[in-house]
């Protein structure tokens, strides 16, 4: 079925939470719709953990207190994400069709008592599911505090039970085309593993000791693609039963979440995201800009828009520390900066009791007269001047690709090294970049890459054909790509492609590698560039030192930028580079710190930084289609003021600040930005990138373009 357009906000963004009025008696809802309006919320999400409630026996509906809980919000002008409950069936089901409920790998079928209590693949559950799906679009559809529909929540639920086996072989049959094929994919030669009937084939559950890793990944991919089968089930009734009314479900991240964003972003009205950074301070943004960065590139072209987030507080091992004054703001506007259609929270008022009642809420558990709550009202009376920024689109000069396969298979326990963190190697490229002020674009394996100054290929483990031969493409037309160690080993089913590392890269990066030599967790080898001292040398590393991986790298058409100092790969290489056709391919061959990678990153972008804000301010450009007036978004993430340069960072003279109102001077002296403040600036853009002050009639112009090929950004980086 084809998408439904998403209507936003006549004025502003989406500002709200997921709203649970069921937790409270009714006298609190009416205070509740007066503090969203004071706050400035304009959608509440209802329903998503309310089963029991709306469905309190199988068959029989109560939806009198929802009925009461849409009017009240129509009447004060707030808007409806009404979710379908379905991650959290109530205690009827599980005894009613125990079936239904999920089976660990180790056999054990678990019991009702959290939320999840379900197999996606059980027949009972997807019908249970669609009839109260239809239900609510029955008597909802034509309210008019209806603007969403809300699938489900955080779809990530494992189950090994009977069920899914009978699913998992149906998929295989359709991925695979038969037996013989299967067992070759999956290398079954080894330890006796082939396969001559269907009904031999299980789910990867619990063995002996180290599980079949093709299967274990094709096993992700299908729960991926049945937990998708049990979305657009729920989404197909809502659109047939509700024409018109856009439909959507929260993506979480997280290693235990089997989901492929690229696969659902296209089955999705609106791409909708939770994000819970796990590290406090300046971690925290750095986790923020790289949450944001994902979800507009799943999204592409098309809206998204944070889900969840906490409002108060940061969940890190284990603890709930509060946020720190103006972190709320910061965090809300950070994801806006990169392209969300609002700010969204999990949940408006936190729960006086259950598994969650220390997870923060808009109205805390303080109430209203709380610094969370007036920080709360202080990023809605941002977003409500923000309406216009919608339209702009993010600029990203570099691609860092990003595959969820690559992160499933690097999880296997039988890899060389038990540390080897795909998560981690994506994150701390995106890390660098961001403290280097390049916002990025995350990229699918085999897609289109014209456009970015450089392209960046973190442990691209598993490398298609089709993979290697656009990064090859990308190269030629004059690209710049950085591929690191483990990157083009194996192939879509995580076969080695045998004679040589890395495999499929070989031909583009100019180097073949014959072993890998993994690094003790506190063992260290200096890296020192080429040209420089030897490793007896006085000259300190420009490098620093390589860490958890190295490797002995022969070059075959690739020259050597540096070689390692010491111990068996002494003066081998460690980096190298290699022109190809009209580009640039460079390998790295360890795992370098942050510093030592951020002076790689420069050389291989061709300058050390993207513009002249110190460490800590956080600095993202948007530019509307029709040349109209950029947005300049500023984030101070530190403790200290600071005096930036407009012009250096892209601002012309004469910019107006959403925020304040204030109307920069058109001399164009430096602008003052507050320990933790935000600016959001406006200025129009001419044909080299430059800005002009706002005021006046708005000239048609375009944004830089940089080495080949199409403006950096302008296509949807999903995966082809």
């Amino acid at each position: 079925m084809p998408a439904t357009p998403v209507p936003l906000p006549a004025a502003g963004l989406w500002y709200g939470g997921d709203y649970n009025p069921e937790q409270w008696p009714e006298s609190v809802w009416q205070e509740d719709v007066r503090l969203m309006r004071r706050a400035g919320v304009n959608l509440a999400t209802v329903g998503v953990f309310s089963w029991s409630w709306l469905e309190p026996e199988e068959g029989r509906y109560t939806f009198g207190w929802l009925d009461r809980v849409l009017d009240l919000l129509a009447d004060h002008g707030i808007g409806a994400a009404l979710a379908t409950p379905t991650a959290s069936p109530p205690p009827w089901f599980g005894l009613a069709h125990p079936d239904a409920l999920p089976v660990t790998a180790e056999g054990v079928r678990l019991s009702h008592g959290s939320r999840d209590t379900y197999c996606v693949c059980a027949p009972s559950y997807l019908a249970a599911s669609t009839r109260i799906a239809a239900a609510l679009a029955d008597r909802y559809r034509g309210h008019p505090a209806l603007a969403l529909w809300h699938v489900h929540n955080e779809y990530g639920t494992w189950c090994h039970c009977e069920h899914v086996a009978a699913a998992f072989r149906d998929w295989l049959a359709r991925r695979h085309g038969g037996l013989d094929a299967l067992n070759d994919a999956w290398t079954t030669a080894f330890w006796s593993q082939r396969y001559a009937s269907w009904e031999e084939v299980l789910p990867p559950r619990a063995t002996q000791y180290r599980p079949n890793p093709a299967q274990a990944l094709d096993f992700r991919r299908f729960l991926s693609d049945a937990m998708l089968a049990h979305f657009t089930a729920q989404r197909d009734v809502l659109r047939e039963r509700a024409p018109g009314v856009p439909v959507t479900t929260n993506l979480a991240y997280g290693d235990w979440v089997p989901v492929d964003p690229w696969r659902w972003a296209e089955e999705v009205d609106l791409v909708a995201v939770d994000h819970y950074p796990d590290r406090p301070g300046s971690a925290a943004a750095e986790q923020t800009a790289f949450a944001a960065d994902l979800a507009r590139s799943w999204a592409g072209s098309r809206p998204w828009l944070l889900m969840e987030q906490a409002a108060g507080v940061v969940y890190a091992g284990g603890r709930t520390l509060a946020k720190r004054p103006g972190e709320l703001l910061r965090h809300g506007a950070g994801h806006v900066a990169r392209g969300s259609v609002g700010a969204m929270f999990f949940q408006w008022r936190a729960s006086a009791g259950g598994a969650e009642q220390w997870h923060g809420g808009m109205v805390p558990h303080a109430g209203p007269a709380s610094r969370v709550y007036g920080e709360v009202c202080g990023l809605g009376g941002l977003l409500s001047r923000l309406g216009e920024a919608r339209e702009a689109r993010v600029v990203a000069p570099v691609a860092v690709l990003w595959d969820p396969e690559c992160w499933w298979a690097l999880g296997a326990p039988h890899l060389p090294a038990p540390d080897l963190d795909y998560l981690e190697a994506v994150a701390q490229v995106h890390r660098v970049l961001w403290r280097a002020g390049w916002t990025a674009d995350f990229v699918a394996p085999g897609a289109r890459l014209a456009g970015y100054r450089a392209v960046v290929a973190p442990a691209l483990y598993l490398a298609s054909d089709r993979a290697a031969e656009a990064l090859a493409a990308y190269v030629e037309g004059g690209g710049r790509l950085l591929a690191t160690f483990l990157s083009g080993v194996a192939d879509e089913h995580g076969r080695v492609r045998t004679g040589g590392y890395p495999g499929a890269l070989r031909g583009l990066l100019g180097v073949r590698v014959t072993e890998f030599l993994p690094l003790e967790p506190d063992e260290r080898v200096a890296v020192f560039a080429e040209g420089a001292a030897g490793p007896d040398g006085a000259e300190p590393s420009r490098y620093g030192a390589g860490r958890l991986w190295s490797e002995d790298v022969a070059v075959t058409g690739a020259r050597a930028v540096a070689r390692y100092a010491s111990g068996v790969l002494a003066d081998r290489p460690a980096i190298t580079r290699k022109e190809h056709g009209a580009g640039t391919a460079w390998y790295l061959s360890t795992r370098l710190g942050d510093e030592g990678l951020s002076r790689l990153l420069a050389e291989v972008l061709g300058a050390s930084g993207a513009q002249g804000a110190p460490p800590g301010v956080e600095v993202v450009r948007r530019e509307p289609a029709d040349g109209g007036p950029a947005w300049l978004f500023v984030l101070n993430h530190t403790e200290l003021a600071h005096d930036l340069p407009l012009r250096r960072l892209g601002a012309a003279a004469g910019a107006v600040d959403a925020v304040s109102g204030a109307r920069y001077p058109p001399e164009g002296g430096p602008v003052r930005i507050a320990p933790g403040g935000v600016l959001v600036l406006r200025a129009r853009v001419d044909a080299e990138g430059s800005c002009h002050p706002e005021a006046g009639k708005p000239t048609v112009g375009a944004s830089k373009r940089f080495d080949s090929g199409a403006p950096a950004g302008s296509h949807r980086p999903g995966r082809k």
